[in-house]
């Protein structure tokens, strides 16, 4: 099957369903709705309408409010308009007549724009039909070469992102090379709404955020803290496995300390204002890597020692505004699977090797394996000699190359203080999540001070690898929430086992049941209200819980259970010593 192509107005085809010719699509799509607003609603106003990851969106001031209703009648327009394939021309203008076009048509958003731009900068306009647009390109060669294409939303959005200029109206827009791609998409965000862990955590009880509570700091219900703590558990046992050791450390610490690391000059507008305590200066943590450095420097350290691989579920806090908030996905406190490994140069590869390791792991272990990996390399303003970057980026390619991952190169992207290595997971609905990350950091060892002693009886500076594996465990359990759609693996959900009972008469047997599960180490809860048998069955499945153990006279006369998978599958009835055995298996081998 060929390529889909789109011709250029500037000539030539491009792949549409390339990086480049899904942003080309989309930003002369929202030119089309562009041309179709200004047939709809004359004087409306235009400001900027680029593309995005997954669509479009144009700024735009209007005497009245655009409602839902207003996208319909857009999106027809814009089709009427894809019919005439009305030729797209490149234009070329000096400032004075791209001034004066958009003067005369009442465009003032785009005279600002183009008073704003610097001397000699070429300035471009493109046309199609009556239309005409500012904008630096390129796009497709007519209004006929736009595919796909749906109005999605509406929303408020301040000239120029700054909340002392107007209020303009955002429509968000989407398109794609082809009317399935299109639909499947709009598929996946009907799936992503089912989904979404702000309603499921509602739903199953998981965790709340509260207003009195700061917003953006999360409350760990009953169901969720389960799950948590068996993550924390089983983390535990690979990092314990893989040779780091746990640490704690404080919540504040000095202001000297941030001063020291360089966050207060970096990142003080993430930070919470210092407080006070008898005249001097404490800061709530953002970040746990200084606390560690500060116990590596607790003594004299040896060649011979390195690697320190310490780890930590650290909980920070950062200075979020309300609107950047979003469930357990931006917060204002959460904790961080944070490790740090101080090594030797020489050690680099094979640390980061091991992180590898250890990443994939347990990224498989919760049901994600396939990943998009990015190698960031050193970028201008870097710290540190160009050799020991070129010595770390080729440990960082060398690790990656060995573990066969592949990957991409985003030169000159690596942080300033070293090059790092990024994994994305990819969720069941296809949806890609910013996970793990490796930093290596040539900066902190610096400003602190670090020394170890060499085989040669000389001082030497370590370097410290930052790594997380899950980013952070609200996020984390966010996305895995959204990737179970709440329906998590028997392992991991927070009620393994439900027992039903069919009438009162079984309930001494029920609590046998229980006990003998709950001995086994199985999370169980009894359901002995009084109520019908497919009610209480429906209640656990809308629970999530993975299986619902039916007991009636039968199963209570002969040891027995009648297990329901929560799909609705029914299992034959077995001795209760049997099902215990065989779903401690199945917890132990952490099934998905």
């Amino acid at each position: 099957m060929g390529k889909e192509v789109i011709r250029l107005a500037e000539g030539g085809a491009l792949d549409a369903s390339s990086k480049e010719g899904m942003e080309l699509l989309r930003h002369s799509t929202s030119h089309l709705m562009a041309e179709a607003m200004s047939e709809l609603f004359p004087g409306i106003q235009f400001t900027i309408g680029p593309a995005t990851d997954d669509g479009f969106f144009y700024d735009v001031d209007y005497e009245r409010q655009l409602t839902p209703e207003d996208l319909e009648k857009i999106e027809n327009k814009m089709r009427e308009i894809k019919g005439r394939k009305e030729k797209i021309e490149r234009k070329e203008l000096s400032r004075s007549e791209a001034v004066g076009i958009f003067e005369k048509l009442g465009q003032h958003y785009k005279v600002l724009i183009i008073n704003e731009l610097p001397d000699g900068e070429i300035i471009s306009a493109y046309t199609q039909g009556n239309f005409i647009d500012l904008c630096t390109g390129p796009h497709v060669a007519s209004t006929g070469e736009i595919r796909a294409f749906k109005l999605m939303r509406l929303a408020g959005a301040y000239w120029k992102g700054d909340s002392k200029n107007k209020m303009l109206q955002r429509v968000y827009g989407t398109a794609f090379p082809s009317q399935k791609e299109l639909e499947a998409y709009l598929h996946r965000l009907e799936e992503a709404k089912k989904r979404d862990h702000r309603k499921l955590g509602q739903e199953l009880d998981l965790f709340s955020i509260q207003d009195l509570g700061g917003g953006g700091l999360i409350f760990w219900h009953p169901a969720g803290a389960r799950i948590r703590e068996t993550i924390e558990n089983y983390l535990r046992q690979m990092h314990r496995k893989a040779g780091y050791e746990y640490v704690y450390s404080p919540h504040v610490a000095d202001l000297e300390l941030w001063k020291t690391s360089g966050h207060c000059d970096f990142y003080a507008d993430r930070m919470y204002p210092p407080m006070e305590i008898e005249g001097r200066k404490f800061q709530l943590k953002p970040m746990n890597c200084p606390f560690h450095i500060l116990m590596y420097k607790g003594g004299i350290r040896s060649y011979r020692e390195l690697p320190y691989r310490w780890a930590e579920f650290g909980t920070v806090y950062r200075r979020e505004q309300s609107g950047e908030l979003h469930g357990l996905m931006r917060v204002r406190g959460f904790t961080q699977d944070d490790a740090h490994i101080f090594c030797r140069p020489d050690q680099i590869e094979s640390e980061i090797q091991g992180v590898l390791d250890l990443t994939l792991d347990v990224l498989r272990t919760f049901g994600f394996h396939e990943y998009e990996v990015a190698l960031s390399t050193r970028p201008p303003d870097a710290v540190g000699s160009p050799d020991i970057w070129e010595r770390a980026t080729a440990a960082l390619r060398a690790a990656l190359e060995s573990r066969k991952l592949a990957f991409t190169v985003k030169e000159g992207e690596g942080a300033f203080y070293g090059p790092k290595i990024d994994i994305d997971i990819k969720d069941a609905i296809g949806r890609t999540w910013q996970c793990s990350t490796v930093q290596l950091d040539f900066n902190l060892p610096e400003r602190f001070e670090m020394e170890y002693v060499g085989d040669d009886n000389r001082r030497h500076r370590p370097i410290m690898i930052h790594r997380a594996l899950m980013g952070s465990m609200e996020r984390f359990f966010g996305v895995l929430v959204e990737h179970y759609a709440g329906a998590f693996p028997a392992w991991l959900a927070p009620e393994q086992v439900r027992i039903i009972t069919i009438t009162p008469a079984q309930e001494a047997y029920a609590h046998t049941v229980l006990h003998h599960l709950r001995d086994s180490g199985i999370r169980a809860e009894a359901d002995l209200r009084n109520e019908k048998l497919g009610f209480k069955v429906r209640e656990a499945q809308l629970a999530k819980v993975p299986y619902a153990l039916v007991v009636g006279e039968k199963e209570a006369a002969e040891g027995k259970v009648a297990p329901r998978k929560r799909g609705g599958q029914n299992l034959p009835a077995v001795p209760l010593a049997d099902f215990a055995r065989q779903i401690q298996e199945e917890i132990a081998e952490r099934r998905i």
